[in-house]
């Protein structure tokens, strides 16, 4: 892979989602849901993560303006519904006030991280529930989702603050969820818990749901190992995860296809291949073996990916193979069947993939 080739396809994949126009985003039902940025929610929400990511690396200073402007035009938004999902956009403040020194970006993220910690609805073991900005209640349910949605930003913000608590609740959180969803037996995670029901309910070890573990437990530690003291905390807690992060990658890695991506359900290898999922793997894979979580040699399963998914682009910069939003669903078969279409967070991982991937050329 040349520098040259990674750096056209990454500026392809984010011009199209900050700035393509809805001729290009084609005519399905969902396509106003899938494309429109100027949403407050966690698809507009990573897509922004990964445009502030891809600016830092690059130092492409246009890209931190436009994610700048973007709050601008949609913060409105943000205060008409808190919920897990909508605390994804949340995870850029910590980063736009370190680089500009606005005091709105910081005290709206510690309201907003406030509120997660104090009022945000809790399974009965003290999980963060999945909430969304849909009119739907997932009672007493924990998503594998809500790591990369709402942790990511609390943990972001524990480093702003320099709050202990904050980022004890953090590692918390990421704790609970993989004590929830990992399935001892394989490593991989399930989609969903169901405190109540007590059980995985499809039982589904859906590729995306991984996906947003693999890449967002990294990010995590990541931001508290920049905050010093207020940091990384309990060693107990800390090698659990790691050692739950570890099975995890290498479950994943056994079960990647000839392609490089992997299948829409991980251990259905006769399911489609997903592509934004299979991003997300990777980046968390470069991430990781970057940070010494997993062996090095873990990047070359994520080199694979990156030769697979710089196929999946097209002219335009729109990311194929992406399946739609995809709640827990009634079985493991209705996985194979969620439509395919471009979405802000199939751009969005694909960007953070690409981005990582710089680092390393």
């Amino acid at each position: 892979m040349r520098r040259s080739d990674l750096e056209a396809a990454a500026g392809k994949v984010y011009s199209y989602m900050m700035h393509g126009e809805p001729s290009e985003w084609g005519d399905h039902e969902w396509t106003d849901w899938a494309m429109n940025i100027d949403r407050w929610d966690w698809n507009s929400g990573v897509g922004i993560i990964a445009a502030a990511e891809y600016g830092e690396v690059t130092g492409d200073e246009r890209a931190i303006e436009e994610v700048a402007a973007w709050v601008e035009k949609n913060k409105g938004q943000s205060d008409s519904v808190k919920v897990i999902n909508s605390m994804a956009p949340f995870a850029i403040f910590p980063q736009l006030y370190a680089k500009k020194g606005m005091l709105y970006y910081e005290s709206k993220a510690e309201e907003i991280a406030y509120w997660m910690m104090e009022q945000a609805p809790r399974t009965k073991n003290g999980a963060f529930e999945h909430t969304v900005t849909e009119n739907a209640s997932f009672r007493e349910q924990i998503w594998a989702d809500t790591i990369f949605m709402a942790v990511l930003f609390l943990a972001r913000t524990a480093r702003m603050l320099k709050d202990r608590r904050m980022a004890d609740e953090a590692l918390r959180q990421v704790l609970l969820h993989l004590q929830a969803l990992q399935d001892e037996e394989t490593g991989l995670l399930f989609h969903g818990w169901n405190c109540e029901a007590g059980d995985w309910m499809s039982a589904a070890r859906w590729n995306r749901a991984n996906a947003w573990n693999v890449c967002g437990i990294p990010m995590i530690l990541e931001a508290l190992e920049g905050a010093g003291d207020f940091g990384l905390g309990d060693p107990g807690v800390l090698e659990e995860i790691n050692a739950r992060y570890r099975k995890l990658a290498e479950a994943i890695v056994a079960r990647q296809n000839e392609s490089g991506l992997w299948p829409t359900v991980l251990d259905h290898s006769d399911y489609y291949e997903e592509t934004s999922g299979s991003a997300g793997i990777a980046y968390g894979l470069y991430k990781a073996a970057r940070m010494g979580l997993v062996p090095e040699a873990m990047k070359s399963s994520a080199d694979r990916t990156v030769a697979a998914v710089l196929s999946k682009i097209a002219d335009n910069g729109a990311v194929d193979g992406v399946s739609g939003g995809t709640p827990v669903l009634e079985s493991v078969e209705a996985y194979d069947r969620v439509p395919i279409f471009p979405t802000l967070y199939g751009q969005g991982l694909t960007l953070l993939l690409l981005t990582e991937a710089l680092t390393y050329e």
